[in-house]
C-alpha cells in the first residue's frame, strides 16, 4: 500500500476528492438508525492517514484549502442564520455568558488536574484545545510539539463527546415547543360588530398573521386585504398564520366560515412566485408597493423548507417563495416584477461572496490586546461567521445585495465544511500517531476527556433543565459551544438542515471561540 499512499500524498486534489466520496459514502450507512452523515469525512480522513503513517507515509491536503473551507462554511452559515440570530439575540444573550462560564469551569478542571498529573502548562493547554475541538486556540499556544501532541490526543474524543451529546439533544427534538408553526388557511365569517381593521387584528397577534382576501356581505367581488380594511358582520375574511393564531382569529372576529373564497379565481388569483430580481433582494414587503402597483399582496413566504407568514417589515432575500395573491389579469405583471426565475435559487453574487469574506478575514485577523499584556485575534473562522451574520440581515446596503439565496449558501457551506472536515482528518490522523508513539496518550485521553465531558456534559444539561431549550436548537447550540463545524454537519444531517440548528450554533459561536482562545493563552502562562 505504500505505492497507493505515496501517490496520493503527491497528488492532494486527488486525495481531497476521495475523501470527499469515501466518507460521504460511508456517512450514508446507518446502524441502529444512525448514520454518521458529513462528518464521516473527518473519520475517513483520520483512519486513512493513519494507516498511511503507519507505512511510512503522511497524507496531508493543503492548509490553504483547510482554511478555504472553514471560511466559506463559516460565511454561508452566517448569511443563513443571519435573519434569525439578531432577532433572538436580545434575548439570548444569557445563553452566551452560561456557556463561556462552562468553558471557564472545563479549563480550570483541566489546569487543576493536568498540574496534578506533572503535565506542563503548555500541553495542558494543548490538551484543551483538543477537547473542545478549537485549533485556533491551539495555534494561540504557539504550536509547540507538546501543545500538539496534547491537542491530538484529546480531539477525537471531543468530537465524539460532542456527537453524543446532539445525539441526547436530539432523542427529546420530537417534544420542541419552539418548532415553525404550520402554516394555514381558514375562511373566517365575521360576527362581532366593534369594526377592527386588518392592522389592529395582527397586531393583537403579534404579527403573526396576514388576511389575504375578503368577501364583503354587499356582494361587492373579493378583494385583497389592506392594513386599513375593515372587517364588518358578514364578510368573509380568509385568514392566514399557524393554526393555533388562525384558530384564536377565527373566535375574535366571529366563527369558521363554511365558504372558501379562495375557490373563487376569476377575480383574484394566487400561486408561489420566486423572487429572483436581484434589485428588490434585501428590501421589505412593504417598499415594494404591490398593492398600489398591482392590487397584490404577498401572503407568506417560503425561505428553504420553512414558511413564515409575511409582513410588511420583512426583508427579503433572492430565492424566496412568495405566495401572492393578485387580480388575475395583474399576475403576469406581478410575476414579472418580482422575476420568476430558477436562476433566483442559486446565484452566488460574486461580489457579495468576496466582499464579505475579505471584510471577515480581516476582522479575524486583528489583533485584540489583552489586559496585562499579550493578544489574541477571532481567527478566520470566526470572522467569517460574524460578517455572514451581519450581510445576512442586513440583506441590501444602497445597490448592493449583501445576502445569498438559501439555497446558494447552503451548497456552499456543505462544499466548505466537507473540505475542511478532509484536511482537518489528515491532520490529526498523523498526530495521532504520534502521540500513541509517545506514550503519553493514556494521561492525556483522560485529560481531555474530562474536559469534554464537563463542557459538553454542562451545556447539555443547563440548556436542557434550566433554560428549556428544544432539542433541535441544543443540538445546534452544542456544536457552537464546541466550535466544531463537524459537530454542526452531525446535527444537520440529522435534522435535515432544520434552520434553529444553525440558529443555535450562531448563538454562542462567536462567545466559545473568544473566550477558548483566551483561556489557552492564560494556561500558557501560569
Amino acid at each position: 500500500m505504500s505505492t497507493v499512499f505515496e501517490f496520493l500524498a503527491a497528488q492532494p486534489v486527488i486525495l481531497l476528492f476521495l475523501l470527499l466520496g469515501a466518507g460521504a459514502a460511508i456517512g450514508r450507512i446507518r446502524i441502529g438508525g444512525i448514520s454518521l452523515g458529513a462528518v464521516a469525512v473527518l473519520f475517513t480522513a483520520i483512519g486513512l492517514n493513519a494507516w498511511a503513517v503507519s507505512q511510512g507515509v503522511t497524507l496531508e491536503i493543503p492548509a490553504v484549502l483547510g482554511d478555504f473551507g472553514v471560511v466559506v462554511f463559516a460565511f454561508c452559515t452566517g448569511i443563513i442564520a443571519g435573519p434569525a440570530f439578531f432577532q433572538a439575540l436580545r434575548t439570548s444573550y444569557p445563553l452566551m455568558l452560561v456557556v463561556s462560564a462552562i468553558v471557564l469551569l472545563a479549563a480550570a478542571t483541566g489546569y487543576g488536574l493536568g498540574t496534578a498529573m506533572g503535565l506542563s502548562p503548555v500541553t495542558i493547554a494543548g490538551t484543551f484545545a483538543g477537547a473542545v475541538t478549537n485549533t485556533p486556540a491551539l495555534a494561540a499556544t504557539g504550536g509547540s510539539p507538546e501543545a500538539t501532541v496534547g491537542y491530538a490526543s484529546a480531539y477525537v474524543f471531543g468530537v465524539v463527546g460532542a456527537m453524543a451529546a446532539v445525539w441526547l439533544a436530539l432523542r427529546h427534538a420530537r417534544h420542541d415547543t419552539d418548532a415553525p408553526g404550520v402554516i394555514v388557511d381558514k375562511p373566517v365569517q365575521v360576527d362581532t360588530t366593534s369594526l377592527p381593521t386588518a392592522t389592529d387584528v395582527a397586531g393583537r397577534h403579534g404579527g403573526r398573521v396576514a388576511f389575504s382576501r375578503i368577501e364583503h356581505i354587499s356582494g361587492d367581488p373579493a378583494e385583497t386585504v389592506h392594513s386599513g380594511t375593515e372587517f364588518r358582520p358578514g364578510d368573509v375574511v380568509n385568514v392566514v398564520g399557524p393554526a393555533d393564531e388562525v384558530q384564536a382569529v377565527a373566535a375574535e372576529l366571529g366563527h369558521t366560515s363554511a365558504i372558501d373564497i379562495t375557490r373563487d379565481r376569476t377575480r383574484l388569483d394566487f400561486r408561489r412566485i420566486i423572487l429572483s430580481d436581484a434589485a428588490l433582494a434585501g428590501r421589505t414587503i412593504g417598499s415594494l408597493r404591490l398593492r398600489e402597483r398591482f392590487g397584490a399582496s404577498i401572503m407568506r413566504v417560503r425561505r428553504g423548507d420553512v414558511d413564515v407568514v409575511a409582513g410588511p417589515d420583512f426583508p427579503l432575500h433572492l430565492g424566496d417563495r412568495l405566495r401572492v395573491v393578485a387580480p388575475t389579469e395583474q399576475m403576469p405583471a406581478v410575476t414579472a416584477f418580482l422575476g420568476d426565475s430558477e436562476r433566483g435559487l442559486a446565484d452566488v453574487h460574486p461580489v457579495a461572496l468576496g466582499v464579505g469574506v475579505t471584510i471577515g478575514l480581516l476582522l479575524g485577523s486583528v489583533q485584540i490586546p489583552i489586559p496585562g499584556g499579550g493578544s489574541f485575534s477571532l481567527g478566520f473562522a470566526a470572522g467569517a461567521l460574524i460578517l455572514g451574520l451581519v450581510m445576512g440581515r442586513v440583506g441590501r446596503i444602497g445597490p448592493f445585495v449583501t445576502a445569498l439565496p438559501n439555497t446558494a449558501a447552503t451548497v456552499l457551506a456543505e462544499i466548505g465544511l466537507l473540505i475542511f472536515l478532509a484536511f482537518a482528518g489528515t491532520k490529526a490522523g498523523s498526530l495521532i500517531v504520534s502521540a500513541i508513539v509517545s506514550g503519553e496518550v493514556v494521561g492525556l485521553l483522560l485529560l481531555g476527556g474530562t474536559m469534554t465531558v464537563i463542557l459538553m456534559g454542562g451545556v447539555y444539561l443547563v440548556m436542557r433543565f434550566a433554560f428549556r431549550l428544544g432539542g433541535t436548537r441544543l443540538s445546534g447550540l452544542i456544536g457552537g459551544a464546541q466550535t466544531n463545524p463537524a459537530i454542526l454537519a452531525f446535527a444537520n444531517s440529522r435534522t435535515a438542515y432544520d434552520v434553529r440548528v444553525a440558529l443555535g450554533y450562531s448563538l454562542v459561536y462567536p462567545a466559545a471561540m473568544v473566550v477558548k482562545i483566551v483561556l489557552a493563552q492564560v494556561i500558557v502562562g501560569l
